[in-house]
């Protein structure tokens, strides 16, 4: 049957409409994206095995074209529908956090650092330069590889900073891992930075890490 002839309240389109988007499960939004299915399955079928095969949305998100294109009913237009919605999400954070106002809630500014930084498949150290009022001035990629003492160079940060004229910062990096528990490393960094840029006055407010799960350090007292 296709979804055209489900009830009105249970085709995908019809209840985001009255229902709003938060009600409807993963595969009913995916199928919204795709729009059609194949041959003897419709769109939430073909959602649904997309699910199943790369195990979540965010797998179907960072699979690659050949990955997704090799699904029968997926090619090349679809993986670009696909990017093109992860990138809308990513600048729709972006937009809010540029507002200046975003930083009153800690929930929306670790959002905007998951997405930036949660789907590189290395490793990622990032700076949110803040005014005196702590209000976004700029997002700024420092490193990439290995987070180590030998690969973040605090007189690269206090640069970036001080022509940023930040008065305070947020670190922040991702685990590729998936596992968001703060190495020794990362506290030892936290803390060079933080002693580094306090002799220019800026202030270290948090250092967040990205892994399936989010870790603040200034929760855990290491800020």
């Amino acid at each position: 049957m296709t979804i055209s002839l489900w009830p009105s309240e249970e085709q995908p389109r019809e209840k985001l409409l009255s229902r709003g988007a938060q009600a409807l499960s993963d595969a009913e939004l995916l199928a919204i994206l795709l729009r059609t299915g194949v041959a003897g399955s419709t769109a939430v079928d073909l959602a649904r095995r997309l699910l199943v095969d790369f195990g979540s949305l965010r797998g179907i998100l960072d699979a690659d074209a050949e990955s997704l294109c090799s699904h029968k009913g997926l090619g090349p237009a679809k993986f670009v529908q696909f990017q093109a919605a992860l990138e809308i999400a990513r600048r729709h954070l972006s937009e809010d956090l540029a507002r200046g106002d975003c930083l009153t809630s800690p929930e929306q500014t670790r959002n905007y650092l998951r997405a930036r930084l949660r789907d590189y498949k290395y490793e990622v150290f990032a700076c949110l330069m803040l005014d005196n009022r702590n209000r976004v001035i700029a997002f700024r990629e420092m490193f990439r590889g290995t987070i180590d003492g030998a690969s973040v160079y605090p007189r690269e940060v206090i640069r970036q900073a001080l022509a940023d004229n930040a008065a305070a910062v947020i670190l922040a990096h991702n685990h590729p891992s998936g596992v968001c528990e703060p190495s020794q490393a990362d506290i030892l960094i936290t803390r060079r930075l933080r002693k580094a840029l306090g002799l220019v006055d800026i202030r270290v407010l948090d250092h967040v890490i990205i892994g399936d799960e989010i870790s603040c350090l200034s929760e855990q007292g290491l800020v």
